[in-house]
């Protein structure tokens, strides 16, 4: 915490600099977005329509990791489906300054997306069939593959000595963590016999916008080569009935542009179990930027870490049935 964060150095004269560098110029009305990852904003233009300027963390992306997400958009924005592809600025997509990498959008406002719309499901899931259809077409090179155990062994790792984590819970997590790894070998090898494509990978109802009856699909910035359900499993809550009507909507949707992957089913209490060991890792890992202790205040606390242990204990019972 005593070390200055990257993002620390961002100001607003310095943006306005950047910007100014690619021949916009703003109007000095300039305010941060909703984004922890990434530092996104809300820029004014002189004479025109704000701007959204997102600026990558550092060290996280390469330069041809970033240009692969903001390609893939583009090609997806081509093909009319309802995405934001990056601003051209100066013939280019992607922008370098003092170290930092930024890329410019153009405002679209949006409320998030409701899942008990049954309508509005069957409509994303025609977008999913259409975005998937696109994702198979190519295949990225730069941009990770999703695996079920490289979050695991990665939080082996690091919370052996982490003090974020309290000493009498330490070794209870990461024993559990080493079944956990156990049981979802079995899904990992899997992935190598299933379709791989290029995937959304974070495709959550707070990245999907809706504007009167339209839709927008948001942040591509997890993108990567995945299996289809990894798009879709962050859609299903509340009962299991609930799930299976949200799913058939969901389905009916897909198979208009592209057939379900039903066999990808049984990836879903994977995908979760990882999802919930890597969002923890993920906390941990940004924990020196001083606004993640301020948006998970409650993050190395001994019932924060107790319940997170016994939901991947409950996870670890779920999986056992499923092998």
């Amino acid at each position: 915490m005593s070390q200055k964060h990257p993002f620390q150095q961002l100001s607003q004269d310095r943006i306005i600099d950047w910007l100014e560098t690619l021949g916009v110029y703003s109007d000095y009305r300039i305010y941060p977005l909703n984004s922890y990852e990434n530092r996104v904003y809300r820029v004014g233009i002189e004479d025109d329509q704000p701007i959204v300027m997102k600026i990558y963390r550092p060290d996280r992306w390469s330069k041809q990791q970033i240009e692969e997400e903001l390609t893939f958009t583009q090609q997806l924005y081509d093909a009319e489906l309802p995405v934001v592809p990056a601003l051209e600025l100066g013939n280019q997509r992607l922008h370098e300054r003092d170290g930092f990498y930024f890329a410019c959008f153009p405002m679209r406002a949006g409320h998030a997306f409701e899942l008990d719309n049954a309508d509005k499901l069957y409509r994303i899931g025609q977008l999913l069939g259409r975005l998937h259809g696109l994702g198979k077409q190519q295949s990225f090179n730069q941009r990770s593959q999703l695996s079920f155990i490289q979050p695991i062994r990665e939080s082996l790792v690091f919370f052996q000595h982490s003090a974020l984590i309290p000493d009498d819970i330490r070794d209870n997590y990461l024993t559990t963590l080493t079944h956990l790894e156990n049981l979802l070998q079995p899904f990992e090898n899997s992935l190598a016999n299933d379709s791989l494509i290029r995937v959304h990978g974070d495709f959550h109802a707070g990245n999907i916008l809706t504007r009167d009856e339209n839709i927008l699909i948001v942040d591509f910035d997890d993108t990567l080569t995945g299996p289809a359900m990894q798009d879709i499993w962050k859609l299903l809550s509340g009962s299991d009935h609930e799930q299976q009507a949200q799913l058939s909507e969901l389905s009916e949707g897909y198979e208009q542009f592209l057939e379900f992957p039903n066999t990808q089913l049984k990836l879903i209490e994977p995908l979760r179990t990882r999802h919930m060991v890597n969002h923890n890792l993920w906390i941990a890992k940004r924990w020196n930027d001083p606004a993640f202790p301020k948006a998970f205040p409650w993050y190395g606390e001994s019932r924060y870490w107790s319940e997170h242990l016994l939901a991947l204990r409950e996870q670890w019972s779920i999986l056992q049935e499923l092998i």
